[in-house]
């Protein structure tokens, strides 16, 4: 009788079922597109005619939408002789912008006396992003928080006569000197020079979080870094804004340190300020940016609301905020694509969780995203100060953030997944960021909880636009959507995708469907794969899409050409219009324009767009990481000697590599050419031996390594967190979290004495609080054992670098 009731009150109200088909319906014939310009004291022009814009929707370049992708990277957290390898690998992940912090408290330790050298070198790191054509945001503080002591703040500021991030003059004494040091260093390469420095950030999280001073006693109650006025509206880490009743004083405050940043020189088109929480900003003279954490390690291990759709410019995450959203972009500067380790908390981020999460971001109506950490880092340790932020209970060094790129340089499976995302932002978004977010009716059922219905919402303009869908959850198990379809209600016409049958989302997946896209001059009513990227290559069109497992690959175009060439699919005529599918994994099909030149469609498996390289309008596979110096492409392979290497399109004659030997292949696929890259065998002469349980003495033959770019063990153990010692300094720390530890060679270039590294590891305990995130059942058993330390093998994994020049 109840399932009667409710199918009766299922089909009254108009919702779709869970049983037989889901078939989800969105209207987007009503659209709020509307673009409000002039209100915000940003923006400017270089001396070759570059302007920068921003409007309440989204950035301009040259009177274009412009779609940063930000990439959180602290040189000084990083050796200075590897920072062109890391930015080189950071923008060929797609990447265009860089954030990087100015700790204050590394460069003026003394009062007075300023240190800008080595990998303290801001000056430096910038000039290299110039070199590589990659802007820059520059977050000079004064506080910084990124897990620092203090948050950055010198000690010396601590007890003076003054309460530090106030309005007091002594305090902002100090702020202008720092600003004034920064603006010396940044001289001539702001966006306004020809440089590119395009955007400053000013404070981190005011009114809304602090650090605790490093300058504290066991046990003593901690003392935060903020004005004693703020101690009520203070919190520790990223969370929902508290009641500020003091929210003029914040204003002002954020207004003066614009202010003296201007009077130091530092004149950008683009200033932000963090903005969630009820943080402050400045009033119409920033852009309030915003952030996601879904695993973080200051609140309870529960489910997120940030894999639910919403409109994110009208009702922004971290609500309620200090200012109107409306009025401003809606831009994220701290994506959690990581989360860092504590003694507290040990959460695992999977890999499969950035895209969804991205996914989501983007379907809610962001037009920027920022990632914090994108390349992790090494806290370092000066004038024999640890500057990590100790009361927080971090390791000593290690900030690896389980980022992308990770703290020793190497490439995680995330960078891979996320690059898809990157690609297609290059390509489509100019088209996207002038698009409204379109929710569907069914999302007013959906609790986070609930994983049963689609997660899903359009982005338009007109009729035309992208569908963002995911099946993902955190701290949740993810099952799959079956027999799916989606009905979109556009002025013209209603389009059904697919338009017969169903598809499965399986779990974790995401997906973005085009509809009414037109490419080549040809319409594509819808698509069941995902863009991937489009450019032009000798006068002629490429466009690559992938597909998503689960989901039946095929492109519907309203009217296609009767002349066609195919490879790996086929074409059929039906009431939605001319329906390519494939054959093949693998398939292709192109034609001609009526200018003569050749429009080309590609369509991959997703595991091969994980491994797609765009570079000066040719696209690369290859599970090698690749990167483009200035048109030598570095090739870098971790414990893999031959690699195979494709190019679409084709190339003609056999690519030029030093540092390996190439070799012609059988193409994979229509219109490419393949190689087979071959590095010369290194076995690197690393001895490990165990003196006991607790302790691993590695010696290294560095005449072994001659050839290699870098070395890395790979240490597996289980146990509390594991150390490296070298002539009795540590020099590197980890923290357990249910994965090994990777450790770099090379950043201590590779000059290590018979003996002198040593691994010191710590037993597991049951009853510590961090044991909330991991297995207990898995790495205690019958619960007999109280603390358990395994030490497995150490793995050498040599990491090969080859160089390469195409001919064309």
């Amino acid at each position: 009788m109840k399932r009667v009731i409710l199918l009766v009150l299922v089909f009254c109200l108009g919702l779709p079922t869970l049983w037989a088909q889901n078939n989800y319906e969105i209207d987007i014939r009503s659209q709020d597109n509307s673009i409000k310009t002039g209100h915000l004291d940003l923006g400017g022009s270089n001396p070759r005619g570059d302007s920068i814009s921003v409007n309440n929707r989204y950035i301009e370049l040259n009177q274009k939408p412009f779609f940063p992708i930000v990439g959180e990277f602290h040189f000084s957290r990083y050796p200075n002789q590897y920072w062109e390898e890391s930015i080189l690998k950071m923008k060929a992940a797609g990447l265009n912008v860089i954030a990087t912090y100015v700790f204050w408290n590394m460069h003026e330790r003394e009062k007075g006396v300023f240190d800008w050298e080595g990998d303290l070198n801001l000056r430096r790191f910038i000039e290299l992003c110039e070199k590589h054509d990659v802007y820059v945001i520059v977050r000079i503080g004064p506080f910084c928080h990124g897990e620092i002591r203090n948050g950055g703040l010198p000690d010396w500021l601590y007890g003076q006569n003054f309460d530090v991030r106030s309005n007091d003059p002594e305090y902002l004494f100090y702020v202008d000197r720092l600003y004034q040091n920064i603006g010396k260093q940044l001289q001539g390469m702001l966006f306004k020079d020809g440089g590119k420095i395009i955007g400053i950030q000013l404070e981190n999280e005011f009114q809304h979080s602090a650090a605790s001073w490093g300058i504290h006693y066991p046990g003593s109650p901690k003392e935060f870094t903020s004005a004693r006025r703020d101690k009520e509206i203070t919190q520790l880490g990223v969370g929902s804004g508290i009641n500020n009743k003091f929210a003029n004083y914040g204003k002002n405050h954020m207004n003066t340190l614009k202010r003296l940043a201007k009077e130091a020189g530092l004149y950008v088109p683009i200033y932000n300020a963090t903005g969630w929480g009820n943080a402050s900003i400045v009033e119409n003279g920033s852009i309030p940016v915003m952030a996601a954490y879904t695993y973080p390690t200051w609140t309870n291990c529960v489910p997120s609301n940030f894999y639910l759709f919403k409109d994110i410019h009208k009702n922004p995450d971290y609500s309620p905020v200090s200012y109107k959203p409306e009025d401003y972009p809606s831009i994220s500067a701290e994506l959690g694509s990581g989360i860092m380790i504590t003694n507290s908390r040990r959460p695992e981020v999977p890999y499969e969780s950035h895209v969804p999460l991205i996914v989501r971001i983007l379907g809610s109506g962001s037009n920027g995203i920022g990632y914090y950490m994108f390349h992790g880092g090494s806290t370092p340790q000066i004038d024999n100060v640890f500057y990590s932020e100790e009361v927080g209970g971090l390791p000593k060094i290690n900030y690896d953030f389980q980022a992308p790129i990770g703290e020793f340089g190497q490439i995680r499976p995330s960078y891979n997944y996320l690059k898809n995302l990157h690609l297609f932002l290059h390509s489509y978004g100019e088209k996207l960021a002038p698009m409204g977010t379109i929710l569907p009716e069914t999302n007013r059922q959906i609790e986070k909880e609930n994983t049963e219905i689609l997660r899903y919402a359009v982005r338009a303009k007109n009729n035309s636009g992208f569908v963002f869908m995911h099946n993902y959850q955190d701290h949740i198990e993810n099952s799959d959507l079956t027999d799916l379809s989606v009905s979109i209600k556009t002025a013209n016409a209603a389009i059904r995708i697919p338009a017969e049958g169903g598809f499965t989302l399986k779990k974790d997946e995401s997906i973005i469907m085009p509809f009414n896209l037109v490419l080549g001059g040809a319409n594509i009513s819808y698509a069941t794969v995902q863009p991937l990227t489009s450019f032009e290559n000798k006068g002629n069109e490429y466009h690559v899409f992938f597909t998503v497992d689960g989901i039946k690959p095929e492109i519907v175009f309203s009217k296609l050409d009767d002349k066609i060439e195919m490879t790996g699919c086929k074409r059929s005529k039906g009431s939605s219009g001319d329906k390519i599918t494939s054959n093949s994994e693998i398939f292709s099909f192109s034609f001609k324009k009526a200018d003569g030149k050749t429009v080309n469609f590609l369509v991959i498996p997703r595991d091969m767009a994980n491994q797609a390289w765009l570079f000066n309008n040719q696209l690369l596979f290859t599970k090698a990481t690749v990167t483009d110096n200035l048109g030598t492409f570095n090739i870098f392979s971790t414990n893999e000697t031959n690699v195979a290497l494709s190019f679409y399109p084709a190339v003609i004659g056999i690519p030029n590599v030093s540092g390996a030997k190439i070799a012609k292949m059988e193409p994979i696929a229509e219109n490419m050419s393949s190689y087979n890259i071959e590095f010369n065998v290194v076995k690197p002469a690393i001895e490990i031996m165990r003196s006991d349980d607790r302790h691993a003495t590695v010696q290294v033959d560095k005449e072994s390594l001659s050839g290699l770019n870098d070395v890395f063990l790979k240490v597996n153990y289980i146990g509390d967190r594991s150390m490296a010692f070298i002539d009795g300094k540590l020099v590197a720390d980890h923290f357990y979290y249910g994965l090994p530890w990777e450790i770099g060679l090379r950043k201590f270039g590779f000059d290590l004495k018979p003996g002198n590294l040593q691994f010191f590891f710590h037993p597991l305990h049951k009853d510590a609080e961090y044991m909330i995130d991991l297995d207990q059942e898995k790495l205690f058993g019958d619960g007999t054992q109280k603390r358990i330390l395994n030490v497995g093998d150490i793995e050498v994994l040599p990491e090969y670098k080859a160089n390469m020049t195409i001919n064309q």
